[in-house]
């Protein structure tokens, strides 16, 4: 970003982007819309008005890290790195109601204290966090958009490789899943082709199975199910 462009913070309501997707699935039931009521609104981040900020001071504690999930579906996977590294602070991202009521249903059963959440397009809250902040980011079988005319709805593309080289720290890793060929041969021609990522992978075994710290989804079992081949793609921010 130049010194004379406007930052995204700094921008109107009528200059946010549109986002594509269902907000609502659903009825909740009673105890779920009880979460969405009371749980929701202490651990919603806001966004500033203006300017930036550190996701690290969303907590009590300042974390030892703050990973990102973008996307977090029903919460599984989010939910079990949250319980597997209570020294690090995670922000899951979920425009979806029906998920993030699941996900709070998870951190109310499990006591989680080190999530905060964010119900709207993560790419307006990356265009807010600081230069370096974030220690992981997960991005776990986003919406392909398989249609060609709905190509450019899809998530990953250079506008937001630019925002996840930007605000993740020096070495911090990034990880993508999706069970769509043509979404996969995507994600891997935007990331290998920006200069601040590496590709992890050095044979197929690398790709073609989660690491054992990467706790599946339900979304992942379905795949499965359904006879599809999913790609779990790794890849290290590069030191500036």
């Amino acid at each position: 970003m130049t010194r004379n462009e406007q930052h995204p913070c700094d921008a109107s309501p009528a200059q946010a982007r549109t986002f594509y997707g269902r907000r609502h699935g659903r009825p909740l039931r009673p105890g779920r819309r009880d979460l969405i009521e009371t749980l929701l609104p202490q651990l919603s981040i806001t966004l500033p008005d203006q300017g930036v900020f550190d996701p690290a001071t969303l907590f009590p504690d300042p974390p030892a890290e703050t990973w990102l999930e973008i996307g977090f579906g029903g919460g599984e996977h989010l939910a079990a790195q949250a319980g597997s590294h209570p020294e690090t602070g995670f922000i899951g991202c979920e425009p979806f109601i029906n998920g993030m009521a699941s996900l709070l249903a998870k951190i109310k059963k499990e006591g989680l204290t080190n999530i905060r959440v964010f119900s709207d397009d993560a790419r307006s809250l990356m265009d807010c966090l600081v230069e370096a902040c974030l220690g992981r980011v997960f991005i776990l079988f986003p919406d392909p958009w398989p249609k060609k005319r709905h190509a450019k709805r899809r998530l990953i593309s250079p506008r937001t490789v630019d925002a996840l080289a930007h605000t993740m720290k020096d070495n911090a890793e990034l990880r993508l899943a999706s069970d769509d060929p043509e979404y996969i041969r995507s994600m891997l021609e935007h990331l290998r082709r920006h200069e601040a990522f590496q590709w992890l992978a050095e044979r197929p075994a690398h790709w073609r199975q989660r690491t054992p710290d990467w706790p599946a989804t339900r979304y992942e079992a379905k795949a499965l199910q359904a006879g599809r081949s999913c790609a779990y793609l790794r890849f290290r921010r590069r030191p500036r």
